[in-house]
């Protein structure tokens, strides 16, 4: 067992010099705490890694089951035929303003 570069003997004489200078009391909450911070990077870090990873592929995959479900594959299929707007005449339309 090597964590960091440290093996057990020398694990075994930092534990117990923590246990001298803390004493019994305080060094189960101090691992307690030590736990906890752990556990708060681990999440942190993977948070990070999933909005890194949504950034990097902004597309989600679609199954062919969800599209089958979707609402937009029951419309159908849009028509063909183009819609033009109305020519404009060109003369311009001449307005009588005349007082009766």
């Amino acid at each position: 067992m090597n964590i960091f570069g440290i093996g057990l003997p020398e694990m075994a004489v930092i534990a117990a010099i923590a246990l001298l200078v803390f004493g019994p009391k305080r060094l189960p909450e101090m691992g307690k705490t030590l736990g906890k911070t752990l556990k708060g990077f681990q999440s942190a870090s993977q948070e990070f890694e999933k909005e890194f990873r949504q950034v990097i592929d902004p597309e989600p995959t679609v199954s062919a089951a969800s599209v089958a479900e979707s609402p937009i594959s029951a419309l159908p299929p849009p028509s063909e035929t183009v819609v033009t707007a109305p020519a404009v005449p060109a003369t311009p339309l001449s307005v009588s303003t005349e007082a009766d």
